[in-house]
């Protein structure tokens, strides 16, 4: 309960005291709406949408679906409101310039996804995770070793999976130990959101900053040294309660499928590509990920040439030989022999189609209040009011309880005059903060859901003060490496 007043409290520092500003603006300008009651009914439609988001687990109510309806209705509002000042063009502008933001990001979150469940079916995150858990680390070293792969492997395969990936292997070694569990949860989850803060590729939020063009690739690599601080703060006041215990070693093999680690090229020359044409093409990165993907696809249809080649001469590829069917429907008719075909298009339909069609609601819910003229009024309250060093700050905060995805979309509608310095800490703030508790970040939200009734909102809110020192730490590091 107190969490979701947190959040009602949150929006309602929303709910202005200004003047309806003057009428018949025909730009693409928002206009100050704020304290017409449709403007208010909006904002309240939001609250009331993002309430359901947080209580997904609860409602089993897949987030996408509130917050669409509410974008909807949000911008039939927007259009209502500007069109009682003769305006009928500015709204139909402000949401095709959202529109379009969306499906940079849709496309290129899709074509990165597609990469991952492709690698993951290949058996390679499979192939590491046995490794772990088969070596007989004693669990300190399993903690910290989780943990550091889990910093290093998050600026390139997003933190949610990398989190997903790292809690399995400490469920696996710690077994009925939820002490354990816990804490190793815990260091996984901030270790993933740190490693994705100096990434690109490594979290949604420095995505939308990249794809802005405010920070360019190479000068997110800045907050390297921060976000090390801001996972090892904690992670060293928790390694002290992990015992030094050894548990005992579990036995397994997993062989890697046919081509998995021309899987692995591919992708790293498709990141290579998405940078590279954003950095000397000045294109949208989406154009090199869309392109990788597409080299995927020829890469299934070589696989499966192959296999059908070798049955031809009546040769055999074993169990764990790939195909691609090159359909753009998935073909029931393969389902007989799995292990034998492998379909990008199912790769494809494996991805988190609800994530993506909630970042479409929440794109579009927090540009409609934009148009209504929320977003300058919290500009002017948070940067304004507070000076860009405090309200930077305090992005991280609201992010830990409204998730940094809406709240970093806000900050990039709003655009508040800030230096190179101050983007690059809301860059670092907006990807950490929503570690502070494990609601507020996408690899929290998971892991909480792949070690059920162990790592809980409640048994991370424990630590949530080592964390926040870590927090603390990395702004002050930030700070004195980078200026303010």
């Amino acid at each position: 309960m107190n969490y979701l007043l947190s959040i009602i409290g949150a929006c309602i520092l929303l709910i202005p005291s200004l003047s309806l500003a003057s009428e018949g603006a025909h730009s693409a300008h928002p206009v100050n709406f704020t304290d017409h009651w449709a403007a208010i009914l909006a904002l309240v439609l939001f609250v009331l949408a993002y309430v359901l988001v947080i209580l997904e687990e609860q409602l089993h109510l897949r987030k996408s679906k509130p917050v669409t309806v509410a974008a909807g209705i949000i911008w039939t509002i927007v259009a209502l409101v500007y069109a009682q000042t003769g305006d009928t063009h500015t709204a139909e502008i402000m949401v095709r310039h959202n529109i379009l933001e969306f499906a940079e990001l849709f496309l290129f979150l899709l074509a990165a996804m597609t990469y991952i469940n492709t690698m993951e079916y290949m058996g390679v995150f499979d192939k590491l995770r046995v490794w772990l858990v088969s070596r007989g680390f004693s669990l300190r070293t399993i903690f910290w070793l989780t943990g550091l792969i889990a910093f290093l492997l998050s600026p390139v395969a997003d933190n949610l999976t990398t989190a997903l990936l790292m809690s399995t292997v400490a469920m696996a070694v710690g077994g009925n130990n939820t002490k354990f569990v816990v804490v190793a949860c815990i260091n996984i989850v901030v270790a993933a959101n740190a490693g994705g803060a100096f990434s690109p590729f490594g979290d949604i939020t420095t995505l939308m900053v990249w794809q802005k063009g405010i920070v360019q690739f190479q000068e997110f690599f800045t907050l390297l040294v921060p976000a090390v601080v801001n996972w090892l703060v904690p992670a060293v006041i928790m390694s002290m309660a992990v015992p030094k215990s050894q548990p005992e070693a579990v036995d397994g093999q997993v062989e890697m499928m046919d081509g998995a680690w021309i899987v692995v090229g591919l992708f790293i020359l498709t990141i290579i590509m998405a940078v590279s044409a954003h950095n000397f093409l000045h294109l949208p990165p989406v154009l090199g990920m869309m392109t990788g993907l597409g080299l995927l696809k020829f890469f299934g249809y070589y696989l499966k040439r192959r296999g059908q080649i070798v049955q031809e001469v009546g040769g055999n590829m074993g169990d764990r030989a790939l195909g691609d069917e090159d359909t753009d429907s998935l073909d029931p008719g393969h389902a007989e022999n799995p292990q034998r075909t492998f379909n990008i298009f199912k790769s494809l339909a494996r991805a988190e189609w609800d994530t993506l069609m909630f970042f479409y609601g929440v794109i579009l819910c927090v540009g409609g209040l934009g148009a209504l003229g929320y977003l300058t009024l919290t500009s002017s309250l948070m940067y304004d009011g507070l000076g860009a060093t405090n309200a930077n700050i305090l992005v991280g905060l609201l992010s830990a309880i409204v998730d940094n995805i809406p709240v970093m979309f806000a900050v990039l509608t709003m655009m508040p005059d800030m230096n190179h310095a101050q983007w690059l800490l809301v860059t670092l703030t907006a990807g950490v903060g929503g570690s502070l508790l494990s609601v507020g970040s996408a690899a929290g939200v998971a892991v909480m859901g792949q070690a059920r009734g162990v790592y809980t909102f409640f048994s991370h809110l424990k630590w949530t003060w080592a964390i926040a020192l870590g927090y603390a730490a990395s702004i002050w590091v930030h700070i004195w490496l980078n200026g303010s």
